[in-house]
């Protein structure tokens, strides 16, 4: 029973803080194009690899 004196004030803190990042992100205009990012991927060309793009790209996975 006293675990719950310590879990409600961490979950209204938590919720809390949910809110005001929510709050931020409208205030910053996060939400206000939302349709030009799922545009581009959709009609993004596919440009080749460059030979140096490749080698970068091998080096890091760790294949030779």
């Amino acid at each position: 029973m006293t675990a719950i004196i310590y879990l409600i004030p961490i979950s209204v803190g938590l919720g809390l803080c949910a809110l005001l990042g929510f709050f931020w992100s409208v205030r910053a205009s996060q939400y206000d194009n939302m349709e030009s990012d799922a545009h581009r991927i959709l009609e993004a060309e596919d440009k080749p690899m460059s030979d140096a793009q490749r080698r970068a790209l091998n080096g890091l996975s760790g294949d030779s």
